[in-house]
């Protein structure tokens, strides 16, 4: 099987979708998770290598983003008016971005033109130029974007949430760095983010369409096979949400305020992890069915919107939440977010709501496989997250289990509703800040 340069093994299959998850592994060594689809000419891929703004020099935050957005202005020998002009004349679409813990690129082309996409795509991992009139331009739209954030309610407040949560850690940084940080970035950073971040080791790729699993084993190693193998020793110390039930209140003048609220979560290889899902959307995740919802704005009207989401990081773990209501009623409506969250801390949470939200998590899910590149984020993710070729058929196991039990010990272990730490941004009327 190795001579004929690629290795399958079989497999997942999600009989709701038809997914089946097939590992390819090249002559070289590149893996890659692939579901065959045939039926258009279409090749979708997503890429993730480990490491994103958190490995972010000091002083110079925004560098991994900055290096997303220049990486395809020019490569190789063809500057930036004519890699994308190359990208725009085959319809292919090439983006990068970078996140607090990785870095990614979303990849499409037609099947005719998948070679030229694919040397494209090398040519960008490989030999970005990071010309100097496409990086100050792009520095100068990302500057612009910072300076606009800092009018913008919900900006200023997750800023200022996860400067109270993190501290001095690399997560309380703003992923896009500031204007002065980008000011400080140079053209040697750019090179050496990619020769030291960009890197074999870490890379996970997901792939949908209509390739082969031979086809695609000869593209890897055309496209990843001469990145280096291990990147820059860089790591990232592991931090826990420092919640201490402190506010901070960002005065500016608005007729609503923005609420922001948290304390920490669990990560995602975390063994409680599933029942945390059932239990975050019992109270505020499960959007017009949450009690939060029904509390705040159903019952007393005293949001505009309010909810929670677990945000887990690779080195640290969230439980976020966030709401936005008039001035004068910001009091009244902390009160009911601390009420809900220690009733439920307290383990009064009924059958039937377990059920409900164990009937939205396991039928919602199947949404999240709308089109090709969906599905290979997906794909991405379950290797990310190291949860084996089989996660498709496990997961709704995963969460049919869970019983009343489950949710009101994990509320226990995770709400704290008197060390939530709440950011307020606006006039809130009795409300003051208490760091």
């Amino acid at each position: 099987m190795r001579a004929l340069g690629f290795i399958i093994v079989l497999l997942a299959s999600f009989s709701a979708n038809a997914v089946t998850v097939e590992r390819v592994i090249s002559a070289q060594g590149i893996e890659a998770w692939l579901v065959q689809d045939h039926a258009n000419p279409l090749v979708s891929m997503q890429f993730s290598f480990a490491g994103g703004s958190e490995l972010d020099p000091l002083g110079k935050s925004g560098l991994a983003h900055l290096a997303s957005t220049t990486m395809d202005e020019g490569a190789g020998d063809l500057d930036s008016q004519t890699f994308q002009s190359r990208l725009t004349d085959q319809s292919i679409k090439l983006r990068f971005s970078a996140g607090r813990d990785g870095f990614s690129g979303t990849f499409k082309t037609l099947k005719k033109h998948e070679d030229e996409a694919f040397d494209l795509l090398r040519l960008a991992l490989t030999e970005p130029r990071f010309d100097d009139e496409p990086v100050a331009r792009l520095k100068s739209q990302i500057q612009s974007g910072l300076k606009s954030d800092l009018e913008k309610p919900n900006a200023v407040a997750s800023i200022a949430l996860f400067k109270s949560l993190f501290g001095d850690h690399a997560y309380a940084r703003r992923s896009k760095g500031t204007v002065e940080s980008l000011d400080a970035i140079k053209r040697a950073d750019l090179l050496n983010f990619v020769k030291t971040r960009i890197a074999r080791r870490d890379l996970k790729i997901g792939v949908v369409g209509d390739i082969t699993p031979k086809r695609l084993g000869e593209l890897l190693d055309r496209t990843f096979a001469g990145l280096p193998l291990n990147p820059g020793p860089a790591k990232i110390r592991p931090v826990k949400a420092k919640a201490t039930g402190r506010v901070v209140v960002v005065e500016k003048d608005l007729v609503q305020s923005t609420i922001m609220f948290g304390h920490g979560g669990v990560k995602r290889d975390d063994p409680d992890f599933y029942i945390a899902l059932v239990m975050n959307h019992i109270l505020g995740g499960g959007s017009f069915t949450s009690r939060l919802y029904a509390e705040v704005r159903e019952k007393r009207g005293l949001a505009y919107s309010v909810g929670t989401s677990i945000y887990p990081l690779k080195s640290s773990s969230l439980l976020v939440g966030s709401a936005g209501t008039e001035n004068a009623r910001v009091s009244e409506t902390l009160d009911i977010v601390r009420a809900e969250w220690k009733r439920m801390q307290q383990g009064d949470i009924s059958q039937q709501e377990i059920d409900d939200a164990k009937t939205y998590l396991t039928g919602s899910f199947p949404l999240r496989f709308t089109s090709t590149s969906s599905i290979a984020g997906v794909l991405v993710a379950m290797q990310v997250n190291t949860l084996g070729l089989d996660y498709l058929d496990r997961r709704s196991g995963y969460i049919g289990k869970i019983t009343l039990k489950d949710v009101q010990r994990v509320a226990k272990r995770l709400l704290k509703a008197d060390l939530l730490d709440i950011v307020v941004v606006g006039k809130p009327e009795g409300i003051v800040s208490n760091p």
